[in-house]
Parts: structure tokens; C-alpha cells; sequence
């Protein structure tokens, strides 16, 4: 698929505008709401803060798996929704759905497992996450909590026969919309706890930064505009790990 420049220039500052969009505090409504029949209509970011009306409709009309083909989800963030859009061929012909959203962290994430992931029914979960989380996009946190977050979200999937693919939290020298924060040291902090959780509970971890990162733990230029979101020749070069670890979760058997 051929991705113009100013396509590409388009995607990047929608991907920036949206994680440097600070979280917003929930205001009080003008009239009492509680259980309605649509909660997707007039929502507004402060009474969907995770986002959940995004995919509903593309859920709805989601068919159930295939018997030939088991199906994947990928939950994440902007880089896991660029992935689906610069390179659609690789979701359509695996079978692969794309449940990213741009800018966010680990408990919005967490909040839509259930509807966006479990609801599917995947045989495998492919989760790559906590870029926003280090960047503060929903506040201050810690590791640990980005951590719990992590655990949750596999241990949901787990109850519900799903195989987790873990990713590394891709490379990066600095956020382009909250710059200074020196992310590398968090990330490869954040990669190292992800790896050994992967290693004590039988699950498939998969690091991109293996072929996107340099040894200082940044992106590489040549594929990235902007040092955090791959372009189409980043996504073409994370392919071939992202298959083999998905072929690994599939194989199993895991606990």
C-alpha cells in the first residue's frame, strides 16, 4: 500500500494532537444521567474518557470468527492504530482486527479489554501500551500501576481462553508533544519488567525496538517522522516479529 507524504504528514499531527490533549476532569452534567439506552449519543471526552463508543459500531458489525483463520486483536495505542491504517493489507489478510486509539495509556485500555478485546472472542490479544502512560497523558502514574494494569488485562484475557502477546513499549528519545521528559531510561525499565513477567507466566513477548531502536534507545530516523510512531517502513520492518509471535501464542500450549 502507497502512503503519500502528505498523508503521512496528516496522520502524525492528528497522532500528536491527540496524546498532547491533556485528560479532561469529568464535569457536572446540567441534567441527572445514569443507565440510558445509548450512551454513545452527544458523548462528549468527558463522559467517554476510555473511548469506549469508538469501536462499538465496528464491534456490532464484526462477524464471529472464523473456524480457518483464528482471529487476533491488537489493543494499543496510536501506534497500533497507525499500524492498521498505513498497513491494512497486513490486518485483512491475517484476519487481524485493530483496536488502537490514539493517545491513550494503560487504564483506558483496561476500561475497553472487555468490549473491544474479550467481546471478540480472539484466540490471541496482541498488546503494545504505556507510551502515553510515560508521557502523562492521563496524569502522573507510576510503573507499578502501568504495571497492574498490564496483570488485569492479562489476567481478563486468560479467564476468557485468550492467548497474550506482550510488546515492548516501542523506542523513544523524547515526545515530541511533551518534550524533556528523557522517556528511554522509563522504557527500557517499563521492556525489562514486561520481559520477565512474559518469561514467569507463559506468555509470548515480542520487542520492536529489536529492529526500530538504536543503542541509545531511541527510534530510528529512517522509520520514524517523528521519533515515536513508525512510518510504513517501520511497520514493514515489525511485521515479520509480529507474526512469529503471534505463531508462538497460537502453537501453545499456554498457561
Amino acid at each position: 500500500m502507497k502512503t503519500s507524504t502528505a498523508a503521512l504528514a496528516a496522520w502524525f499531527a492528528l497522532a500528536a494532537a491527540a496524546a498532547a490533549q491533556p485528560a479532561a476532569a469529568p464535569s457536572a452534567p446540567t441534567t441527572p444521567v445514569g443507565i440510558v439506552a445509548d450512551p454513545c449519543v452527544g458523548r462528549t471526552p468527558q463522559t467517554d474518557w476510555a473511548n469506549l463508543c469508538r469501536y462499538r459500531a465496528d464491534n456490532a458489525a464484526t462477524p464471529p470468527p472464523r473456524s480457518d483463520q483464528p482471529r487476533v486483536v491488537f489493543m494499543g495505542d496510536s501506534i497500533t492504530e497507525g499500524w492498521r491504517r498505513f498497513d491494512p493489507d497486513f490486518f485483512e489478510a491475517n484476519g487481524y482486527l485493530g483496536r488502537g486509539i490514539s493517545g491513550q495509556t494503560t487504564p483506558q485500555m483496561l476500561v475497553r479489554f472487555q468490549p473491544d478485546v474479550i467481546a471478540l472472542k480472539p484466540r490471541v490479544a496482541h498488546l503494545m501500551a504505556a507510551t502515553n502512560d510515560i508521557a502523562g497523558n492521563t496524569g502522573p502514574t507510576t510503573l507499578q500501576a502501568v504495571q497492574d494494569n498490564i496483570v488485569a488485562m492479562t489476567t481478563l484475557a486468560r479467564a476468557n481462553g485468550v492467548r497474550m502477546v506482550l510488546a515492548a513499549v516501542p523506542p523513544a528519545a523524547d515526545f515530541p508533544w511533551r518534550k524533556g521528559m528523557e522517556p528511554a531510561p522509563k522504557i527500557a525499565e517499563l521492556n525489562a519488567w514486561l520481559k520477565a513477567y512474559a518469561a514467569r507466566e507463559g506468555l509470548v513477548f515480542v520487542d520492536y525496538g529489536e529492529v526500530l531502536g538504536d543503542a541509545a534507545g531511541a527510534m530510528r530516523p529512517e522509520f520514524s517522522r517523528d521519533g515515536v510512531h513508525p512510518n510504513p517502513a517501520g511497520y514493514a520492518a515489525m511485521q515479520p516479529l509480529a507474526r512469529r509471535a503471534i505463531a508462538e501464542a497460537l502453537a501453545g500450549p499456554r498457561r
